[in-house]
């Protein structure tokens, strides 16, 4: 009976295995936009959390060297933060909320 149970364990793990896989590498196409300073700054990251695009309008340009880095600054932090809940909620989809260890 241990056997098994421990079979159909391992068979479990593995297919939970293939579909993070699947997931992690649905997330390179996962595209997440966000903006700062009434969309003078948007900033498009992918769902690994890499920067993939940074626009400017010209009018932040002319607001000035520290007003435009606190723009693209607030930005890509956006970004980033719904990038990270949304490719933690695709995964919490598959692991059912297990925290796993390198995830």
């Amino acid at each position: 009976m241990f056997k098994g149970n421990m079979s159909k364990l391992l068979k479990q793990a593995q297919q939970m295995q293939q579909q993070i896989e699947e997931v992690q590498s649905e997330l390179s196409d996962m595209i997440v936009e966000a903006e700062s300073g009434g969309g003078m700054v948007s900033v498009k990251v992918n769902g690994k959390q890499e920067v993939l695009n940074i626009s400017i309008e010209e009018d932040a340009i002319s607001e000035g060297k520290e007003m435009l880095e606190d723009l693209i600054i607030s930005a890509v932090n956006k970004a980033l933060a719904k990038s990270q809940s949304d490719s933690q909620e695709k995964m919490n989809s598959v692991t059912g909320g297990m925290k796993l260890p390198g995830m």
